[in-house]
């Protein structure tokens, strides 16, 4: 397997793929990467070959000619678990048993990323599928399976985003899952035991987690990457009862039917409750160079400003969209409840009380409409540029058909500014990985 120069990596512009095609790269192979993203793909890795593909709907036939003079596949590709986006079956076992018939006959080294602690007996459903696409790679002829733990890496996404978050908050840092034990492993070390792999470093058939030797609990985890952030110890540390979780993962999981994937899902509150635990005696007997502990972990990547300003806002802007959610469903409503009084706001000053009734009715229904759209991940970003474009309006035609709202005491109109900023921050900040 020392030959190996051309490497297909599946899930590339994720966190762990991103890192493998670094990887990868910089030891000479030739990468191409394979996502269902083009604008995701081009953002992460802009010089290298893409194949813009969902990996769960491709075929077999398709899959012989994506593997044409392929050497070796990283799968780096998945899914926490089922929503809008993301079926857990076709990613973790269809696509893996597609590939598996496709390489059939062919010399092709299969490298799979999956996680530690994966079962079919498991928990949840993210570690039997993932178990279950293990079994079907475990019958690939030439293949190597990586399990890691907690991954940590300089970029934050998902749920070591959630964690450097509730880190960073001022003056408080919430206590949970106080007895879940957690190890780690550096995106480095994992991108290492990758090229390694696909190397050839390492036997075919291995099977091995990657893991630091340390474990810690949720609670020590968290006092450690606040301390690595330059925060000082926050002086209120609450305790959140499981049972509240539990209620936050519920919400999390019916907004994942509206395209959002929240770190907060049942199913990853389960997999820290039931702890995040790996055995590196495998992987360091194979002669590989062993993951680092936590410590050394956040000493190979200092805490910027940028990580806490970061960390601040990943709280901030679901909240952000929340209340302009709010703000624009309660404003159309309201308007909707009494059309009447609403539109007597224009013919007091003279405006047709036709022409007013539609004016009231048909901003009603835009303010419902863009409440609504905000909170489905697709038009979020979209429905925060048309709240800002329809509030232009509404204040110019305010200025013209009643300009003395202008001067209203209680600022009827200059309060429409706050929200527009509060879109703009949306519209800037959202992610679109």
């Amino acid at each position: 397997m020392t030959g190996v120069r051309r490497v297909l990596v599946l899930g590339g512009y994720g966190l762990i793929g991103s890192a493998c095609l670094r990887a990868l790269k910089a030891q000479g192979f030739e990468v191409t990467g394979m996502g269902r993203s083009a604008r995701s793909a081009e953002a992460v890795a802009p010089d290298i070959h893409w194949h813009i593909r969902d990996i769960g709907q491709v075929s077999v036939d398709d899959w012989r000619v994506l593997l044409d003079g392929v050497d070796a596949v990283v799968n780096a590709s998945g899914a926490l678990q089922d929503g809008a986006r993301d079926d857990l079956e076709a990613i973790h076992v269809t696509a893996l048993s597609r590939i598996a018939g496709a390489a059939e006959g062919r010399a092709l080294r299969f490298v799979q990323i999956s996680a530690a602690g994966v079962s079919e007996i498991a928990g949840t459903e993210f570690f039997r599928s993932k178990a279950r696409g293990d079994a079907v790679v475990a019958g690939m002829a030439d293949h190597v399976i990586l399990r890691p733990t907690l991954v940590l890496a300089p970029e934050a996404y998902g749920g070591t985003a959630l964690l450097r978050a509730a880190c960073a908050m001022p003056g408080v840092m919430p206590r949970i899952l106080p007895d879940a034990p957690v190890q780690t492993v550096f995106i480095d070390d994992l991108a290492a035991a990758v090229v390694a792999a696909v190397r050839g470093d390492v036997t075919s058939g291995l099977v091995a987690d990657l893991t630091g030797p340390e474990v810690w609990t949720f609670p020590d985890l968290s006092t450690r990457i606040r301390r690595w952030l330059g925060l000082p110890p926050a002086p209120w540390t609450p305790s959140v009862p499981y049972p509240l979780l539990r209620i936050g993962g519920a919400m999390a999981d019916a907004l994942g039917h509206l395209g959002w994937r929240s770190p907060l899902r049942t199913t990853a509150l389960k997999a820290l409750a039931e702890g995040i635990r790996g055995d590196p005696a495998v992987w360091n007997a194979a002669g590989a160079h062993p993951c680092r502990g936590l410590e050394a972990t956040l000493a190979a990547m200092p805490a910027t400003r940028q990580d806490v300003t970061y960390a601040r806002m990943f709280l901030a802007l679901p909240l952000a969209i929340g209340v302009l959610a709010l703000f624009w469903l309660v404003s159309g409503l309201v308007a909707l409840a009494d059309p009447g009084a609403a539109a007597e706001v224009l013919t007091s000053r003279g405006t047709n009380g036709a022409l007013a009734m539609v004016l009231v009715l048909g901003g009603a229904v835009t303010d419902i409409a863009l409440g609504a759209a905000i909170l489905w991940r697709r038009a979020t970003r979209l429905a925060a540029a048309g709240m800002v474009a329809v509030s232009l309006a509404y204040m110019a035609g305010a200025a013209l058909l009643a300009p003395d709202l202008w001067a209203d005491p209680l600022g009827a109109m200059v309060k429409v500014i706050p929200g527009m900023a509060l879109a703009i921050v949306v519209w800037l900040g959202l992610e679109t990985r």
